[in-house]
Formats: structure tokens, sequence, C-alpha cells
């Protein structure tokens, strides 16, 4: 198998991006790398730092999109830049997934306009795996799709409930609909039509669910619009810093505390391990017709090295082959009348 990096994706690239392949190459036998970006800068970061190249080929490109450029701005101005030769290797059959720590909204455009979505997917969605009480759960979408109708929310069970089966191994996925309330009559007209084709399709539909209730990890797929996703993300990833600082300051106030934190230093490290967003490595983009994964922008060698190996799974384990087929049973939004 032959996964795309996106060799200058990230805060920390090319570096990293470089350390993350070489520790994938090692740990994963059938595993080859193409990483993409400006060849002789990635060589001499290689040789600097002592990398391995073994089992990683490099496809040379030309700069970099920003993530304060426009995201259209790969298909036209930087049409040859790090992530858009990763776009077009992958249209083109020379690698089997993607990966890239850039910016999301590039991501999005280009897997959508270069890659392609699945045949009778309405969007693509951004889809992070978040650690809840009882393990994790897939939050869709978290900030691909500001605006949606019921039959993209309705997609997005579909496509969640099929990876976390596939990939994190969950016998009937719970798949949630994200509102403010848990009865049936809660929410706007894109909540309501949801959970209308939710509750009529054949997946493990449990309702609405409150997102004080989410961490919990009363569903193992919550279903949501971009917009109210993204803000679930990002108050998940402020609330889980803010916890984890406040706990290390606690442990930090004097001798007795210090002398706790050594006794409780296993569940401590457990506790950060269960926290640790580079344990999952990154997001999946669903919907796009080859596997397409959104690393962390801040991510190090072992976040990259775990995207990749997402990127692996997803390929493995067939989930884009049993989105399709899922598709046709799925039922279909009312048409209104004009």
């Amino acid at each position: 198998m032959k996964i795309i990096v996106d060799g200058f994706g990230g805060d920390n690239a090319p570096l990293s991006v470089l350390q993350g392949c070489e520790l994938a190459v090692k740990e994963y036998a059938d595993v080859d790398i193409i990483v993409t970006g400006d060849e002789k800068q990635l060589r001499k970061t290689a040789q600097e730092h002592q990398i391995s190249l073994e089992r990683i080929e490099i496809a040379d490109a030309d700069g970099v999109i920003d993530v304060e450029d426009e995201a259209t701005m790969i298909l036209k101005e930087k049409n040859n830049c790090s992530m858009a030769v990763a776009f077009k290797l992958l249209a083109e059959g020379k690698g089997d997934a993607f990966v890239s720590g850039g910016s999301t909204g590039a991501i999005v455009v280009g897997a959508s306009f270069i890659v392609k979505r699945i045949k009778g997917i309405k969007r693509a969605a951004l889809a992070p795996i978040l650690p809840s009480d009882t393990g994790c759960y897939m939050l869709m979408d978290a900030g691909a799709n500001l605006d949606c109708r019921p039959e993209m929310l309705m997609q997005f069970g579909i496509m969640g409930s099929i990876y976390m089966s596939h990939v994190m191994k969950l016998d009937k996925p719970r798949v949630g609909l994200l509102n403010v309330g848990a009865e049936e009559t809660k929410g706007t007209d894109l909540q309501l039509g949801a959970y209308r084709l939710l509750k009529q399709s054949p997946l493990h539909f449990t309702g609405n669910v409150e997102p004080r209730d989410v961490p919990a990890g009363v569903c193992d797929v919550v279903v949501t619009d971009g917009f109210s996703g993204n803000v679930v993300l990002k108050l998940t990833e402020g609330l889980g810093l803010t916890l984890v600082g406040n706990i290390k300051e606690m442990f930090l106030k004097g001798t007795l505390t210090k002398l706790a934190a050594l006794i409780m230093k296993p569940q401590l490290k457990s506790f950060k391990k269960k926290m640790d967003y580079t344990e999952y490595g990154g997001a999946p983009l669903m919907g796009i017709s080859r596997p397409v994964i959104k690393a962390h922008g801040s991510s190090n060698a072992k976040a990259f090295k775990n995207a990749i190996r997402q990127a692996h799974d997803f390929c493995r384990l067939n989930v884009i082959e049993d989105i399709k087929a899922a598709l046709a049973e799925a039922p279909k939004e009312e048409k209104t009348a004009q």
C-alpha cells in the first residue's frame, strides 16, 4: 500500500512529517510512502536529522498553500504546491490514500474537486475522533460545511457508522443527532428533517443528543452541521487543555501534592493518553472517493505516524466500498413543492 503525504502540511513541517513517515514505514511492513514538496529541502532536512528515506519516495512540488490563503488557490494560483501535487497523484491512482496537516479548507476543496466525492454523496464531511468517558466518538461534520440539508446529515450518519464499525471495531455504532434537547420535536427544520431521515435509515439511530451528554459517550457517531460541529470540536479541545493544565498545576503546588503526583503517576499517565489527540492521528474527510486524512496542524512525529496508520486502516478495511453500497439503501429527502 502506498500513502501520499503532504510534506509541507502542518506547523512543524517538514521535519515532523518526515519523522512520522520514518516511524510509519518501520512499524507497518506493507506501507510505502510518497512525500510531496520541495525535494531539495526535504532531502536536506532528512540528512540533517539523520532520517532514513528507505521506502519513502519524494515527489517534487513548488510552494506551499498556507492557512491564510484562500482554499480555492489550490486549484489555480497554487496548483503545483505540495498539497495539490499530492491530490493529483491520488486522483491518478499513484497512491492509495492521502495525509496532510495543512489548511483544512484547502484539503476539503482539493479533495472534492481534484480527487472527487463518492457518487451520490452531497458533501464531504470532516470527522475527527474525540475521546469520551467510555472510549471515543466520531464528530461529523466538524467544520467543512456550515450550511447543511437534512439528507447531508443522514449521509454523515451512514459514513460515520461504517467508519466506526470497520476501523474502530464497534458493533452497531450508535448514531446520535446533536440537538438542544432529547425530544423528537426539538430543533430547527434541519434537525427535524434529519431526525426523520435518520429514523427511517437502517442505522442504529439513538435519537437526539444534547452537547452535555456527548463527552459521556452516549453515542459513537455525533451527527451535526459543520458550524455546530466546529464549535463542539474547539470547545472540547480548549476544555481538555484547560483541564489537563489545572490538574498539573494542582499537583505541583507543594511537597505533599508532588508526592501525591508520584503515587498517582500511572493513573495520570493513562488519563493524559486518553485525552491526547495524537493517539488518534487525524480526522478522516468522509465522502471522498479515496481515503483522505486531515492531521492536526500542530502534529508531531507520533501524530503523523498515527495519521498514516489511520489512512492505512481506512484503505485496507474497504470503508469506501461499503459506503457506496449503503447509499443505495438510504432514504431520500422529500422534495418540497415550489
